[in-house]
This record gives structure tokens, sequence and C-alpha cells, in this order.
């Protein structure tokens, strides 16, 4: 007799809507089934008490039953039918689950489709069936009988021809009711049909023929030829600030539609939306679904419906946009590919990057990921062959990229300039506003002040719920940018009664209240979190500066990142050391990142721009690099750093997070849980390394004490075969009860 097979178990969801997610059943799976059955298989299965037979999707595949076996019923048969979307997005949950660690049902909770309860908005038009000689009669009678509103009505269709329902209901008073009945007798007809919610009104589409330059065609013959072999994968667009990417993309998308399929295009942050949305607007027109997170339940629905009926062939949005149901996905387009925001800071705390490759091998669509400052991850893989890459290395219009100057803030101290502008911006600056040309400052910071402090004693104010300084806002009030709690300023220390009280550090604030006080006449539009917070924020105070109302857009990252406009001139970068010394091996990457784009800002029009680094590390290899504009210095610096200490992409990296609301029982928690890896590793000759499990880099946030583990590997399946074995036991050990546990792969952070 040959090895007995073992009986496999499906997990079935019966009902994908939001609500039903959670209701798992479980059937047996037929031995005539099992090569067949996988997870996301839409299948056919006997439900309740009548064995109605009812549609459902595999989430799961198991060996052993989690009921009593004779409960169990067996799977009908295989529907090939299922629509493809929905089986593509419960594999991508598998993924997530398996790569990212959580449950199955946070997985799915995260691609798929929110289906809330929105009433959909419907438009109206009322016409006439009578003649104009029967409806004339009848108007008299209708008025004799001093049927007021009927008459308002029918003299308005007699007038007007066609009448909106609403102005029916509301301006002749007319009940929707009556309408309805009227229209039964033959009197008119109603037509009603769903009026979309439109997040961006005013947008609308411009003929205008596309104009490649030499670089941008060379590329797009690059994908036309792969895609006449029939050849999908991941390509990188690497190319400089202002190389015109976005036409490269808008030309790939236009090939895309015009071949039947669909598009996904993600931005990272929400400041990006109405500039990128209005380039794709004017070439795509209504094609377009926007998916964001600041669209109101009904603009989400609707974007939502729009996908799902094939009404719209282009998505664009933010990370979540990545699991817009659309059928027939062609290609899926990342924007500014290295930002931070494409990593999920929930659980399952997937990486856009990661997912897009793995939903695009599932419907065979290309990728493309597009940064002027890639990931070192990523622009590895493009060398090694692993990713094609496309490189845009000039700006396009023949626009020059901004001359660069380092300016060493040790210096300007020793020559006694105080202020926050150095002597070569502060000039600069007056020139430009004589000139009547734009500047931006940009600040890796909100707020008035870093943090408040006692001169006396020391003693820095902290937040009681998490583990970090306060920040002082120019309202006289200190709020925490993690849980934000606040409280009022107090200048007497609550420690030693000291009345030395005072903020420290550089804010958004700070800096605009120096700029009103040294350029009293200039027209100032500060852009960070706190101007941000009301829906449209981002968009008027863009098209503020767009439209020439303002002199000065000073801001934090948000207004470095892909915004265009041509007639700045000037960028001053106030603080460029802020995240370059900071606890985690990525700084000196974002640091390259942030300046480059900031850098990018200037000149992008007929005159060339120029911007001022301020620093007080004028000879770290980031700075330097980001001043000349150059990847390749930078990468190679870099990639050296990775290599020597075995970090990503030379290693994979994966981080366990232990929360508790006990301080004690999360440091008896990483203890357990650090030697609990390390017996289970023992007998290995090539063992996952553990990097200094202990308290986070931010101890507390929100009243949960953190602890952290990280674990290191070159194999990246060594990392998840370790956490598939670890979450059952994490779960369920009873040493474990009320602690909360979040698994994080090749983390971008660390915490």
């Amino acid at each position: 007799m040959g090895e007995e097979k073992k009986i496999k178990y499906a997990d079935v969801i019966i009902d994908i809507s939001h609500e039903a997610l959670d209701r798992v059943f479980q059937y047996r799976v037929p031995f005539s089934l099992w090569e067949k059955v996988e997870t996301g298989s839409c299948v056919i299965v006997p439900f309740g008490r009548t064995n109605r037979k009812r549609k459902g999707y595999v989430i799961a595949l198991k060996d052993q039953p989690d009921y009593d076996d004779q409960k169990i019923k067996d799977l009908d048969s295989i529907d090939e039918t299922g629509l493809p979307v929905e089986r593509q997005l419960i594999k991508v949950a598998a993924f997530l689950r398996r790569q990212y660690g959580g449950s199955m049902s946070q997985a799915l909770r995260t691609v798929m489709p929110v289906r809330s309860k929105v009433k959909p908005r419907m438009e109206g038009w009322i016409d006439l069936v009578l003649t104009r000689e029967e409806a004339g009669p009848l108007l008299k009678v209708w008025e004799k009988k001093h049927y007021k509103a009927r008459a308002r009505l029918l003299k308005r269709l007699l007038e007007e021809g066609r009448v909106s329902k609403s102005a029916a209901v509301k301006e002749c008073g007319l009940p929707l009711k009556e309408i309805r009945r009227l229209e039964d007798k033959g009197i008119w007809t109603l037509t009603e049909k769903i009026a979309w919610r439109d997040p961006f009104p005013g947008l609308a589409r411009e003929t205008r023929p596309i104009v490649l330059n030499e670089d941008q065609e060379r590329i797009l013959q690059d994908y036309w030829d792969k895609r006449k072999k029939g050849q999908r994968g991941v390509h990188l667009l690497h190319g400089v600030t202002g190389s015109g990417k976005t036409e490269v993309y808008l030309a790939l998308i236009e090939e895309v539609l015009a071949a039947g399929q669909q598009a996904i295009v993600l931005i990272p942050e929400i400041s990006l939306t109405y500039q990128t949305v209005r380039r794709f607007y004017e070439r795509f027109g209504g094609k377009i679904a926007v998916i964001h997170s600041r669209m109101s339940k009904g603009e989400r629905y609707d974007a939502t419906e729009r996908i799902i009926r094939g009404e719209a062939d282009l998505v664009i949005g933010a990370r979540s946009a990545l699991f817009a149901p659309v059928k027939n996905l062609g290609m899926i387009i990342i924007d500014e590919e290295h930002d931070g925001a494409y990593k999920s800071e929930t659980t399952p705390k997937y990486h856009a990057r990661e997912t897009a490759i793995f939903r695009a091998g599932l419907a065979g669509a290309d990728l493309v990921l597009g940064s002027a400052t890639p990931l070192v991850e990523t622009y590895a893989r493009a060398l090694t062959g692993e990713y094609g890459l496309w490189t845009l290395a000039r700006r396009a219009g023949g626009a020059l990229l901004p001359e660069s100057q380092i300016v060493d803030l040790r210096e300007e101290f020793k020559q006694g300039n105080r202020s926050i502008f150095s002597q070569e911006l502060k000039a600069k600056m007056v020139d430009r506003l004589e000139k009547k040309e734009k500047i931006m400052l940009f600040l890796n910071r909100r707020g008035y002040a870093g943090f408040v402090s006692c001169r006396s004693c020391g003693q820095v104010v902290t937040c009681p719920h998490c583990d970090v300084s306060m920040t002082y806002h120019r309202d006289g009030s200190l709020r925490c940018h993690y849980c934000g709690y606040e409280t009022p300023f107090h200048k007497i220390c609550s420690v030693c009664g000291s009345p030395h009280v005072a903020a420290f550090g550089l804010g958004t604030e700070k800096v605009e209240a120096a700029l009103f006080r040294e350029f009293p006449g200039a027209r100032v539009l500060r852009m960070d979190t706190d101007t941000t917070r009301k829906k449209n924020a981002y968009r008027e105070i863009l098209d503020t500066f767009s439209k020439g109302e303002a002199d000065i857009l000073l801001g934090t990252q948000m207004i470095v990142k892909g915004h265009d406009f041509p007639d700045v001139t000037l960028v001053g970068v106030l603080a460029a050391d802020l995240s370059l010394f900071g606890s985690d091996f990525r700084s000196g990457e974002r640091t390259f990142q942030l300046l480059c784009q900031a850098a990018g800002r200037a000149g992008r029009g007929d005159r060339r721009g120029e911007v001022v680094i301020q620093t007080y590390s004028p000879d770290h290899y980031a700075v330097k690099a980001a001043a000349k504009q150059s990847y390749e210095d930078f990468f190679r610096e870099e990639y050296s750093f990775r290599r020597l200490m075995n970090y990503p992409p030379c290693a994979h990296m994966m981080m366990l997070l232990i929360q508790s609301d006990d301080q004690e029982t999360a440091g008896l928690a990483v203890g357990r849980v650090e030697k609990m890896i390390r017996q289970s590793q023992d007998k290995e000759t090539d063992p996952v390394q553990l990097l200094n499990p202990g308290p986070a880099r931010v101890g507390k946030i929100r009243d949960q004490y953190r602890q952290v583990v990280y674990m290191k590997h070159r194999d990246p399946e060594r990392l998840i075969d370790l956490k598939e074995r670890l979450e059952p036991v994490l779960e369920s050990h009873p040493l474990f009860g009320g602690i909360l546990f979040q698994f994080d792969f090749d983390p971008m952070s660390l915490n």
C-alpha cells in the first residue's frame, strides 16, 4: 500500500460583503477535487439545514479539522464562472497573511472593498408624453381645480420641454409619489439614473497631442516590444526630478486602455492627489475613479461601484487603491515608489510594492515603479536584472537641474548669525521677492518647536501616554503628535518650580513667525498636517500658491513630493540634519530622498532654479550627493554600508512588536520570546540572527509599553517560516494572555 493521503479541509466564506468576512465555514474537500481546490477557488457548497447550494470562496486549506469531523459536509464542486477579481483578491489576502502576519480576517478586511451602506444618489428628468394640444386643456382643468403643484410642473414642461426631478419636487412642490402616479396615467415619464459623486468637480478632459521626447519614446518602444512578445514584469522608471515621468505614465496607460485593459496608479500622499488627478483627468476624463482616505463614504462607494461596473478604467489613489476590484488589470504604476507611505502601519503591515508584484503576477499585468530616488532595495534589483530599468537622465523640455549650495550652519553660528535663515539663503530670498519669483522652504517637522524643557533642571515635558516629548504650538498648547494628547503650556517647571521653562528646536510655526518678522511684506502659506486637517485644505493651499497669490510656501514633507510649480526658482532646506541621525539604518537614505525631492521643486520652468541646503553635516555623503542630484553617488556609498552591516537588500529583516499596558509584563514577554526563538534554532547551522531584543525606540505609545525583537537572515523564507511557527504559539499560550503581538516583514522604520 502506498502512503496514506491526508484528508483536506477548506475554510470557506459564503458572503464576501465586508460585514461577513469573519463568518468562516469549514468543508471537507473530496478526493476528486484535491488537485483543483486552492486558496481563492470559487466553490459550490451545501449550506444550512436544507443544504441549499451556495457559492463561496476558499480562504484556507488545512490538513486537520477545526470541528468534529462527523459534522463537516463535503464541498460540492468548483464554480469556474466565479469572478476572477474576487479570487485574485482572496489570494492577495492569503499572501499578506503569510508574508506580514496577522489573521486571515485582518488580511481580507484589508483587500476586500468596503461596501458601506450608502444610498446611491439618483438624478432624474421628467419628459412630457402628452402633445401640446392634449396638455393645454389639462393644464386649465388642473388650474380650475386648484391642483397648483401639478399645474406648476405641467406649465414648466410646456415651456422648457424637460424638468429635473429635484426641481419638480422642490420648486414645483409635487411629491415624488404623485409624480410616479401621474406617470402611470401616461401624462409624463420619469427617467432616473445614478448620479455619481465627483470628489474633483470642475476638472475636465483636454484634448492635447501627446509629444514625447527621445528618452520617453525609447521607454515606450521598449514596453511595446516586450508586450508584443507577451513579456510582463516589473520595471523601474528612474528619472531625475522634472524628467517627465508622468508623461511616460500617461502614454503607457493609454496603450493599456487601448488594449481593453485597466490600470491602477498609486500615489503616496493625499497632498499629491489634486495635481496628479488633474493631469490624468485632462488625458482620460470620466474614465477615472479616485480612492483615498479623505473621501466621503458616498464618494468612496460611488468610486468602487463604478470600478465594479466597468465604468472606470483607471483607478488613482493612495496605498489602498491597490486592492480596487479591477477585473481586467493590465498595469499597476507606483509613483514615488520610495515613499514610506506605501508601508502600512496596521496589521498586516504590508508594503505596496511587494503586494503589487504579487497582484500583477496573478493578473498577468505589468508593474512600473517610478522615482528619482528609488529605494536601495529597488535599484539593487534593477541592477541585477530582476527588474527592468528605464532611465530618464535629463529634465524634460530642456530645463536644467537646479544649482545647489550647501551652507555650513556651524560657520554661520561662529559668525554670530542666530537667525533661522543663513546669510546666503536670506540674500537669495530678498532677491526672489524683489523679482516676484516664488520660494519654497522645506522643514522636516511641524509645530512651533521640537520640545519644551526647564533650563534650570533640564526636565523635558513629555506626554503622559507616550514616551515622547510634547511639541509646543504658537497657540500656547503642547501637543503629542503620536496620540493627540493636548495640554496648555506652563512656564513653571512641575519638578523644580523654576519659571524658566522654554521651547527649543525648530517647527513650521516658528519658521512662519520668523518669516513674518524678517520679510514683513511677503505673502506666506504654511502647509503641514495641522493646516491640512480639513477636507480640501491641501487643494486650497496649492491652488493659492499656483495662482500667484502667495510668495513663499513653507511646509513639511508634503510640499516636496511631486508638486510642479514652474515659477518656483528658489528652494531652501532649513534643517537637513533633522532626519539624518535617527536610530535607523535608513536615516541616510531618507535624508537623501527628502533633499533631492525638495531640490527638485526648483527651476521646473524656463528659469534655472537654485537650492540652499542648510546643515550641520556638510560632509555627509547623503547631503553631498543630494546637492549634486547624483543618485549613483549616494547608492554607491549606501550600498557599501548595507553590505557591510548585512541590512536590506543584502539581507531581510522581520520585526516582532510586543505591546502591553503593563511595563513588567511587556519586558517578561520579550525575554520569553527570545528564549523560544533561540531554543527553536539550537540545531540549525545557519540560524536566524537576533538583534538585541528589548525596549522599542519609543517605549510607550497610548499607554501601551512596547518591546521589539528584530530577526535577520539572507533567505526571506527562513524569516517567514519562523513567523509561521511563532504566531500560533503566541496567540494561544497562556503566558501571553492580554499581550498584543505584531509582525512586520522588512520594516521601513525601526521602532
